[in-house]
């Protein structure tokens, strides 16, 4: 089936100027769509309905063999050049797609991120980090487990979003998604070693109390790899206090929001 898919797929995109065109109207990076055409992936449900409202096909002549494809395709050829409306948001997507997913497959998996509470002043959280590939884009979850006094029910915040890898900077930018009052940008600054171990930034919020005033910290995020016991790393993930031995020395200096001598900006900390 992914052979024919894919010898049909590459007969549509012969009616346009490009590949490379066809990947731009439709927001998927190169190299996802040339999997498809290759045969190595199949589209998701959604990707592939967004073919199929593109090209103007259905998804059950997608999967026909070849050469009845292409029968097909020849007796209605104007349908194939359908425009599809796009908007702003999608495009600029496509293009940041386009420049910004090479690179970050060691960066896959999962971290702990560490950074002070906007929220809870003084108090270093720890959160879940699960950064991964769908669909051509590489997008992250942010998992918040806040237990405020002892015997209380934790609160688990959960915040989606989208990471981009730019001229050796890692950019994420995600959304809380339990009210939709916030968007966090986080920039990490990575090390280039061969192993990834623990990698530092900045992070742009809004503090969760009333006020909501905009914050910007110090972040580390440290690697615990490709797969975890998801019970077991929330379990660990909540709020200490600045001093806790359980975090060790570095952790406690990398986030540590103060300003050196001679420094007129905020900076990440190596």
């Amino acid at each position: 089936m992914r052979d024919d898919f894919g010898d049909n797929l590459r007969l549509l995109c012969s009616y346009y100027k490009s590949t490379a065109e066809v990947c731009r109207r439709l927001g998927i990076n190169r190299p996802q769509f040339n999997r498809y055409l290759n045969g190595v992936n199949k589209p998701s449900d959604s990707t592939m309905r967004r073919l199929c409202d593109f090209f103007g096909v259905e998804v059950h002549e997608m999967l026909l063999p070849h050469s009845q494809f292409q029968r097909l395709v020849q007796v209605r050829p104007q349908q194939q050049s359908r425009p599809v409306a796009r908007s702003a948001a999608v495009e600029h997507l496509g293009h940041l797609n386009g420049v910004g997913q090479a690179g970050l497959d060691k960066y896959l998996g999962y971290y702990f991120e560490y950074y002070l509470s906007m929220a809870y002043p003084g108090s270093i959280l720890r959160t879940l980090v699960c950064i991964e590939q769908r669909d051509g884009n590489t997008c992250y979850q942010r998992t918040e487990r806040i237990k405020p006094r002892r015997g209380g029910k934790p609160f688990h915040g959960v915040y989606k979003g989208l990471v981009q890898f730019l001229s050796d900077r890692i950019f994420l930018l995600d959304y809380e998604t339990l009210t939709n009052f916030e968007m966090t940008q986080t920039v990490l600054y990575p090390s280039f070693q061969n192993r990834v171990d623990r990698i530092t930034g900045l992070r742009l919020g809004v503090s969760g109390s009333g006020e909501r005033v905009p914050c910007c910290t110090r972040v580390l995020y440290e690697y615990l790899g490709t797969r975890v016991d998801l019970h077991r790393v929330l379990a660990l993930c909540g709020l200490y206090a600045a001093d806790d031995p359980e975090l060790d020395e570095d952790i406690r200096a990398s986030v540590r929001n103060d300003i050196g001598a001679g420094e007129w900006h905020f900076r990440a900390r190596f």
